[in-house]
C-alpha cells in the first residue's frame, strides 16, 4: 500500500538547493521534489522528458529555442534530447516526474550533479 505524502511541505522542507528527493514511485517513474534557487545549469536527458510541476515561487527554463516561465500550478514537459537550463531567481518548490532511470544531471557531470542513492534518502 502507497502512503499519502505531501510534495509541497517535503520540498518545503529541504535544506539543500538542487538536490531532488524521491517522494513516490510508480511503475517506471519516480516522482521526486526539490527547492530550488539560482541557476542550475545547461544539460539534457538523452531518453527521457522530464515533467516540472511548480508547487510554490517561479521557475524559467531555459532552452535554446525560447525559454517556458512556470507559476505555482503550471507544469511544462521537457522533451527528451532538449538541452535545458532551470532558473530560480527567488526560492522555488518543484514537483518532477521522471523515468528512473534519468541522471540528474543527463551526461554532463557538476557540482550539482545528485546520484541516485543521493535522491532516495530520506527528507
Amino acid at each position: 500500500m502507497s502512503k499519502i505524502v505531501s510534495p509541497a511541505s517535503v520540498a518545503a522542507g529541504l535544506t539543500e538547493f538542487w538536490s531532488p528527493r524521491v517522494v513516490a514511485s510508480l511503475d517506471d517513474s519516480y516522482v521526486k521534489v526539490a527547492k530550488v534557487h539560482g541557476t542550475f545549469g545547461w544539460h539534457a536527458h538523452d531518453d527521457e522528458d522530464e515533467l516540472f510541476y511548480i508547487l510554490g515561487g517561479h521557475l524559467r527554463i531555459e532552452m535554446a529555442d525560447g525559454a517556458v516561465e512556470l507559476d505555482a500550478g503550471d507544469a511544462y514537459v521537457v522533451p527528451k534530447g532538449v538541452r535545458h537550463n532551470p532558473v530560480a531567481e527567488n526560492e522555488c518548490l518543484v514537483m518532477l516526474i521522471e523515468r528512473k532511470t534519468t541522471l540528474h544531471t543527463g551526461s554532463e557531470v557538476t557540482e550539482r550533479t545528485r546520484s541516485l542513492a543521493d535522491q532516495l534518502r530520506p527528507a
